[in-house]
């Protein structure tokens, strides 16, 4: 019996994360969320149980995190295991300290879901941060998607574990309590205005999806053929008002690029031209980069991604990995890839102000809050390294939340897919499919008004987690100094 109720916080861990896309499973999902927080709580050893709870769940959802490793498998492959069970094990490791914390500090189901809940947004800052798999990322698939532009990912997130908290604790109020919690965002949605209709006159971008898989994309036999691809699709027949090629899509360093970019220009029929580019900066340091071209095929415009991939880009704890001779998997360039200063806006000709976001750019909210606003997200990608399962889907599905939380349209262009173009209110309007060349022309979605969440950002869901934190802590701390004086 003993070790079936140990087996709980895992199984309920493999559950929570089809909450996740590509499954996209949010009833079932939380669920799982109610089973794994009672688990904690109710077993003698919450921190072993919040560690399976948590390792479970990221060995599911990260499974993408294996992709990157076997582009060049032969030297590779091996790292891929070893990748995602240290991932798994060390987000497992901060649900551990969470449900002990909740469980033995807080107190019962409802301390753990908040603990949870409070790791959660502490993994999403600290040191780069890394809110990908999040609780609250599993109703982006679902109808209660909308309410990211009051609630935000954390929002949703508290929602669901704080509903599962209470209901785990088995009273009647608290139960009506935490089922409405778990309601509440659907709710929120139900009454939400819906996305402006996209306006006759709106301007048409053409996203370009040359379809290159990773493994070939810098291959000297292959490079010509997928630029070729790129500038077929580019030149195709439509009425477009601006084109946007995906991340790192020129294929030559943008200094030696003289002779291709007027060849791209000229495949746009000299309309503006967004591409992604590969860069020595004038310090000598490697940027991965994108670029405005005019009509003549002039850079116009240079944006530096400031939001690198760790162990892709760039290595946090690079002696160690130099000493073992594994350099970044993404870095083609000599040295590490240096970030840029941070986000900005720029007005692409005929179409208005953009905050460009290159690949993992898209996974922080907060960056739409250092700018002024701008009339639509620029999602720049090359999702080949993610593989074709998991990885795009789930990050497609981060961009939508992005749509949602700003309301702001986003238009994606992805080198192996999924290129899209996303409403205000995070739907899906249009896409290519993964693993097809293709070209998508999509008229620029309107947007909202600046969202509740843009105002406040996570503020306030780390204020109530405090609160509630804190109002736990004292009401256990009163509870034992009452048991104390009664046993005198």
């Amino acid at each position: 019996m003993l070790v079936l109720r140990s087996m709980v916080p895992v199984a309920a861990g493999l559950v929570a994360a089809l909450g996740q896309a590509p499954w996209s499973l949010w009833w079932v999902a939380i669920p799982a969320y109610l089973l794994g927080v009672s688990a904690i709580a109710q077993l003698r050893w919450p921190f072993l149980a919040g560690l399976a709870f948590g390792a479970a769940h990221f060995a599911i959802a990260l499974l993408w995190i294996t992709e990157p490793f076997q582009v060049d498998a032969a030297a590779t492959a091996w790292l891929a295991p070893v990748a995602l069970g240290g991932v798994a094990l060390g987000f497992g490791l901060m649900w551990g300290i969470a449900g002990w914390f909740g469980a033995r500090i807080l107190g019962g189901p409802v301390g753990v879901a908040v603990a949870l809940a409070a790791v959660e947004l502490l993994r999403s800052y600290l040191l780069t941060g890394f809110p990908w798999a999040l609780p609250g990322h599993v109703l982006i698939g679902s109808p209660a998607l909308p309410a990211a532009a009051l609630m935000g990912a954390h929002g949703l997130g508290i929602a669901i574990l704080l509903g599962a908290g209470l209901i785990a604790t088995r009273r009647a109020v608290a139960i009506a309590l935490g089922l409405g919690l778990w309601v509440l965002p659907f709710g929120v949605a139900a009454v939400l205005p819906p996305a402006p209709e996209t306006a006759a006159n709106a301007p048409v971008i053409r996203l370009v999806q040359p379809n290159a898989p990773q493994h070939l994309k810098w291959d000297p036999d292959w490079v010509g053929t997928f630029f070729r691809r790129g500038l077929e699709e580019t030149a195709s027949p439509g009425e477009i008002d601006a084109v946007v090629w995906p991340e790192t899509a020129l294929p030559q360093l943008l200094r030696y690029s003289e002779a291709v970019r007027p060849m791209i220009a000229s495949a746009a029929g000299g309309l503006p031209v967004v591409v992604g580019a590969q860069r020595y900066d004038t310090d000598g340091a490697p940027r991965n980069t994108m670029v405005l071209l005019d009509g003549a095929g002039k850079v116009t415009l240079t944006y530096d991604k400031h939001r690198l991939v760790p162990f892709g880009e760039f290595l946090p704890v690079a002696p160690l990995f130099d000493a073992i001779g594994i350099g970044p998997l993404a870095a083609r360039l000599a040295g590490v890839y240096a970030p840029g200063p941070g986000p900005i806006t720029f007005d692409l000709p005929s179409v208005g102000s953009v905050i460009p976001m290159i690949c993992y750019e898209a996974i922080f909210p907060q960056d739409l809050r250092r700018v002024d606003r701008p009339t639509a997200i620029l999602h720049l990608t090359n999702d080949a390294w993610f593989g074709t399962r998991f990885g795009p889907q789930q990050h497609l599905a981060l961009a939508r939340l992005r749509a949602a939380e700003s309301g702001l349209p986003l238009l994606r262009a992805a080198n192996t897919g999924v290129s899209a173009a996303i409403d205000a209110r995070g739907r899906l309007l249009a896409a290519l499919p993964l693993g097809e060349a293709g070209h998508l022309d999509v008229a620029l979605p309107g947007a909202l008004p600046p969202t509740p969440y843009m105002a406040t950002g996570d503020w306030a869901p780390l204020l109530l987690l405090a609160a509630l934190a804190s109002a736990l802590f004292t009401l256990r701390r009163r509870n034992a100094v009452e048991r104390a004086g009664e046993r005198t």
